[in-house]
């Protein structure tokens, strides 16, 4: 397995921007160096619970929209990616860490990290994969006790807190 990060320079020129045609959806990275837009729905919305995923999101499982790569488009900035698979490739901002995609060496889509949309809330899982590495506490996670930010916070504290991230939109 290669441990080479490169410049996703190969997906910039795969995916062109077209000014032409209002976005459907966008997003970004936290720091705002990194964005991008999609002009048709995704394809499919999955989980993805394998080790790879799991290693690469940082989390018990990744969120993905499959996008066709003409309805995508990098719209600010070009991301970094990491090859972390003799068939995959990983997209990430370089200033924030934060990771963006999934895709396919040589593959027709781009998958999305739907953390990364500016509304996550739009992209609705219909299906998972890589269930043999599902963490057993993951299918309780809706019934554990929850709270809300403020709740976990206060509002005295909350007021103080000061957001580096890039805002939900452009």
């Amino acid at each position: 397995m290669s441990t080479e990060t490169t410049s996703a320079e190969t997906t910039k020129s795969e995916t062109t921007k077209n000014e032409t045609t209002k976005p459907l959806l966008t997003g970004g990275c936290q720091c705002g160096a990194v964005r991008f837009a999609i002009k048709a729905a995704p394809l499919k919305v999955s989980i993805c619970h394998c080790r790879m995923c799991q290693k690469a999101s940082g989390a018990p499982f990744a969120s993905f929209a499959d996008i066709a790569k003409d309805d995508f488009s990098w719209t600010r900035g070009t991301p970094a990616a990491f090859r972390s698979s003799s068939i995959a490739m990983r997209d990430f901002c370089a200033s924030c860490g934060t990771p963006l995609s999934f895709r396919r060496i040589d593959g027709p889509s781009i998958e999305i990290m739907t953390g990364s949309f500016d509304k996550p809330d739009r992209m609705i899982p219909t299906r998972q994969y890589g269930t043999e590495s599902r963490l057993g506490w993951v299918v309780g996670i809706a019934n554990l006790p929850s709270q809300t930010t403020l709740q976990n916070y206060g509002s005295e504290k909350l007021g103080t807190i000061v957001s580096h991230q890039h805002p939900d939109h452009d």
